[in-house]
């Protein structure tokens, strides 16, 4: 009888194991592995010892990825202005300076090397000029169902970290 219950303990010893080890961060090991629709959770900026909100408090934003490494990316605060004249080419400067400083979109392939566990989005158009035509390697982890990345150069300055639930 001491038998079997040392087994049992072993066997639930194991089990336990498994479960906390299924629960750690794990690495995507293809692009394969990150295919799907994201949305943000926070993202957030760290310049000069001080952190913020990018895209605010609520921040609005999806990541979609699919199998063949094709992705969108969109970021918005959630108290973007609306326009006053329902035109988005007539928009007042100050509209337009709020509605492009609390957003970023940008498209093109993301690639994953587990290797050194970074994923590198191949940006093909962006909100933010600057980055088209631009490759980005960012760090990143996976836990569960979230994904979690560093921008060390954010378009907006600083270091950015964007958290990310997987959408079911």
């Amino acid at each position: 009888m001491p038998r079997v219950c040392k087994w049992t303990i072993g066997t639930l010893g194991l089990l336990l194991l498994g479960v906390v080890l299924s629960a750690s961060t794990v690495c995507a090991q293809t692009v394969k592995d990150l295919a799907g629709t994201w949305t943000i959770v926070s993202n957030v900026t760290e310049q000069d010892g001080k952190k913020t909100d990018t895209f605010g408090p609520n921040p609005k934003g999806i990541l979609v990825v699919d199998a063949n490494g094709r992705y969108v990316i969109a970021f918005a605060r959630a108290d973007l202005p609306k326009i006053a004249s329902n035109n988005r080419t007539t928009a007042t400067p100050e509209e337009n300076k709020a509605i492009v400083g609390g957003s970023v979109t940008h498209f093109g392939t993301v690639s994953v090397n587990a290797a050194d566990q970074t994923i590198t989005f191949k940006i093909e158009t962006a909100t933010f000029p600057n980055w088209d035509g631009t490759e980005q390697k960012r760090p990143f982890t996976v836990t569960g169902d979230e994904l979690t990345y560093t921008v060390a150069a954010a378009s907006g300055g600083g270091t950015a970290t964007s958290v990310w639930k997987r959408a079911k």
